[in-house]
C-alpha cells in the first residue's frame, strides 16, 4: 500500500529549502526506494506555513529512507531553515484520482 508522510512546517527561507531538495535529488538520482512524489502546499492564511506531502511505494520503503544517513542530513539542514517545530503525519494512501 502506498504511504504518504505529511510534513507541516513554517519557514521564511523556502528558496534555501528548495536548494537543499535539489542538491539531495542530484545526489540520490538513480537510487531506488526513495520518495516517488512530492507535493508542496502553501497556506494562504499564513504565508510562512507549508505542507509537504511525500509519497512512497510503501511504509517499509519510507522507513528505509528515513534510516538512510543522507536523509538524516537533509532533514537536519531543512530543520535549520524552519521556524519552530515540524509536525509529521503518517498516512496510508487509500485513494488518489484525477478529477476532470
Amino acid at each position: 500500500m502506498k504511504f504518504v508522510q505529511i510534513i507541516d512546517f513554517e519557514t521564511e527561507r523556502l528558496d534555501e529549502m528548495e536548494q537543499v531538495f535539489e542538491e539531495a535529488g542530484q545526489r540520490l538520482a538513480g537510487r531506488t526506494g526513495g520518495p516517488t512524489h512530492r507535493i508542496l502546499l502553501k497556506d494562504r492564511d499564513n504565508p510562512r506555513r507549508y505542507l509537504a506531502l511525500i509519497e512512497f511505494d510503501s511504509h517499509e520503503e519510507a522507513m528505509r529512507n528515513s534510516d538512510d544517513p543522507e536523509t538524516s542530513r537533509m532533514a537536519e539542514q531543512l530543520g535549520a531553515l524552519c521556524v519552530g517545530e515540524r509536525v509529521y503525519t503518517n498516512c496510508d494512501l487509500l485513494d488518489a484520482s484525477e478529477l476532470k
